[in-house]
């Protein structure tokens, strides 16, 4: 019997040329609305900053919003970028998500800046963050900070200081770390800590990754045995032409990205079939190509099909997509057709 894996959505609220942010976040929450109806396991927002074409820059808010919106399915961060903030900060803004929605919530936590070096450091202008040497310390100070027990201080002069995050907690949000390198992948074994691979930004090294983390896995009561998912870029439509379309303006942003172009608002399909016709690139197109073979693009079953072998492949029960899936000009701004519509047809094909 071939296993179905469950599903879950990993969103960066992408912002499109003409849209706003308002219809961004506007078509996020459709989109979280929708997933909570087909029976998702868990909607993850990312943490972005000063990108043109993204507008995750503040996940606890942005959870906040989607818990509002939503019954059932788990909503959380992938990730908070930890050295951006103060650890006491993300404990008590995940305490008060735990509160807002019991049960429900995910911390993914991550080591990157999650944008470019000036931002980093207007990010940590305050001192209170920016530590990476600490970053071990820290994600355990938010495991104990989130516990009913709290967490608690000594001083060098003698006595304790406790603290909370939250007055009288009931629960606590799942702290998962994220990362694409040994060292997370470590990390999380040596915490005994669920784990995730970040396979739809870099490919380059998951099956070491996981052989790492569950090879190393040290056990925990909350977290007796590995567990982990998978991360993938996806885009499903009624036919394999409109699905490599609708592929191409995110394509044309990773090839900016990785060339270290100016970014600038993701672009309409017709805007990115355009410049690719008017201007062709080879290296750009070898980017591209290179990013497309590790996607998974193309009608609801092909996807399906795809998705099954990749969770085979990697052992695991749940595959997180990142509907990347571009608009066309004429589909409302406050609105994403294309990415509900992958997970629409994924859904269907996964249950058919």
């Amino acid at each position: 019997m071939r296993m179905t894996p469950a599903l879950s959505v990993l969103d960066l609220v992408p912002v499109r040329t003409g849209q706003t942010s308002t219809e961004a976040v506007a078509a996020s929450l459709d989109l979280v609305h929708r997933a909570d109806e087909r029976g998702l396991r868990r909607y993850w927002f990312a943490e972005h900053h000063n990108m043109p074409a993204v507008a995750s820059t503040a996940p606890p808010v942005l959870i906040a919003a989607a818990a509002a919106r939503t019954k059932r399915i788990r909503v959380g961060s992938g990730g908070v970028m930890l050295p951006n903030h103060a650890p006491l900060i993300v404990a008590e803004q995940f305490a008060a998500l735990e509160a807002l929605a019991p049960g429900r919530i995910d911390l993914g936590i991550g080591r990157a800046p999650g944008s470019d070096p000036v931002i980093t450091q207007l990010l940590r202008a305050s001192g209170a963050a920016g530590d990476v040497e600490r970053f071990p310390s820290h994600v355990q100070d938010i495991g104990m900070l989130l516990s009913a027990e709290g967490a608690t201080v000594e001083f060098t002069s003698g006595g304790t200081y406790s603290v909370h995050a939250t007055p009288a907690a009931t629960g606590t949000a799942e702290v998962w770390l994220l990362g694409s390198s040994d060292y997370s992948a470590q990390l999380a074994a040596s915490l005994g800590l669920p784990y995730v691979f970040a396979n739809h930004f870099s490919g380059a090294g998951l099956e070491r990754a996981l052989e790492l983390y569950r090879g190393g896995f040290q056990p925990t009561e909350a977290h007796p045995h590995p567990l982990t998912f998978v991360t993938v870029n996806a885009v499903a439509a009624p036919t394999a032409e409109e699905a490599e379309q609708r592929a191409l303006p995110q394509l044309r942003m990773m090839a900016r990205l990785r060339l270290n172009r100016p970014l600038v608002a993701l672009e309409t399909v017709e805007e990115a079939r355009a410049a690719l016709q008017e201007n062709p690139d080879a290296q750009e197109r070898q980017i591209m190509d290179a990013a497309r073979a590790r996607w998974l693009v193309g009608t609801g079953e092909t996807v399906a099909a795809e998705l099954r072998a990749f969770a085979e492949r990697h052992g695991v029960d749940e595959i997180m997509i990142s509907p990347v899936a571009g608009s066309f000009d004429a589909e409302p701004r406050d609105r994403a057709p294309g990415r509900v519509q992958t997970v629409d047809l994924v859904v269907d094909a996964l249950d058919g």
